[in-house]
């Protein structure tokens, strides 16, 4: 039978499939390969075990979750307080796994100067991002997020208290999942999902609830790739005078020639990017990160791929054999 992960439970994969669910346990073989199924996966099951799982379409690593149509990055306007540079990670995240990413802006019922509205129109809709505005509270703005939402597998990301699963009860009061007020003293929230979950708001859309795209950090590109991650560069960074230009000090950078049409925020978090991914640089540079692969492919299979250290131990042992039989046979 085939399926999709909807949850991770311990060592307990439940698959639905058909209309019905299915609790189900890895087989061993994978482990071996180091194929670790994750929520979204599709899979093939048999006996409440699951024996393959097929290719994916997206895949985010952390929080692992696969085959979502669309990342829809929350943020509050107010409560906490919006953070541009939290909301510019998020989306360069997006554009890095290649996934198409929407911007909700909760809590709009507590942001009564309209001057944040303002500037996310501004910045945003002119990079041609769709955005909604809504209240989990006073319910607003839900039918036009229900649209953007609607016959897709959506992956919902953004800090703690932003009202995550508060919009998913709105939008569907039957699942009713546990929720918590944000501090007054610290201005932040807590996490309230400790898993993912892809969550059916009808017959056509669900949502993947996560407890949180922890610790996004660029440590894990080059510098001279981070550009790549904002649309707003990419017609200018073709022209710059040398081709790993990082857009920050160089002569005949067209970027900077054109800075005053990139939003100074969003320039702020190229630069922390950069930033971030020198360290991987340096890293690379001097540590290595090459890892030898623990699978292969053969008559378009994956096997579990024996380490060249213990192939050899294999091979010395069978040596050992051989001349102990030669060895006997002269004895005799």
């Amino acid at each position: 039978m085939e399926g999709q992960i909807y949850k991770i439970h311990s060592d307990f994969y439940y698959i639905q499939s058909g209309g019905n669910s299915y609790e189900c346990k890895i087989r061993e073989v994978l482990k071996k390969q180091r194929l670790k199924p994750v929520t979204g996966d599709f899979a093939e099951f048999d006996n409440g075990v699951i024996t393959k799982i097929l290719p994916r379409k997206t895949y985010i690593p952390r929080p692992s979750v696969a085959n979502v149509d669309q990342i829809v990055v929350v943020s509050a306007l107010k409560h906490p307080d919006l953070d541009f540079h939290q909301l510019n990670r998020y989306i360069a995240l997006s554009h890095y796994y290649k996934i198409p990413v929407i911007l909700c802006f909760n809590k709009e019922d507590l942001e009564t100067s309209g001057k944040s509205r303002e500037d996310i129109i501004s910045i945003y809709k002119n990079l041609g991002y769709e955005i909604v505005f809504t209240s989990a509270l006073e319910h607003k703005g839900l039918n036009s997020f229900r649209k953007l939402l609607s016959g897709k597998v959506s992956a919902l990301c953004g800090g703690s208290g932003v009202g995550k699963s508060s919009l998913i009860n709105a939008l569907n009061p039957e699942i009713n999942l546990r929720t918590k007020e944000v501090s007054e003293k610290s201005n932040k929230g807590t996490h309230t999902t400790r898993h993912c979950e892809i969550i059916s708001l009808d017959e056509t859309s669900a949502i993947v609830d996560t407890p949180g795209f922890s610790n996004v950090r660029f440590d894990f590109i080059l510098p001279q790739d981070v550009d790549l991650l904002f649309p707003e560069m990419l017609e200018y960074r073709k022209d710059c005078k040398y081709g790993d230009c990082l857009h920050i000090n160089e002569d005949g950078c067209t970027v900077l020639n054109n800075i005053d049409k990139i939003p100074e925020s969003r320039y702020e978090s190229y630069i922390e990017f950069v930033a971030e991914a020198l360290e991987y640089k340096e890293k690379i540079k001097y540590n290595g990160v090459k890892q030898e692969s623990s699978m292969k492919y053969k008559n378009n299979k994956i096997q579990a791929k024996i380490s060249g250290k213990k192939r050899q131990a294999s091979r010395n042992t069978r040596k050992q054999m051989i001349y102990k039989e030669i060895e006997n046979d002269a004895n005799e």
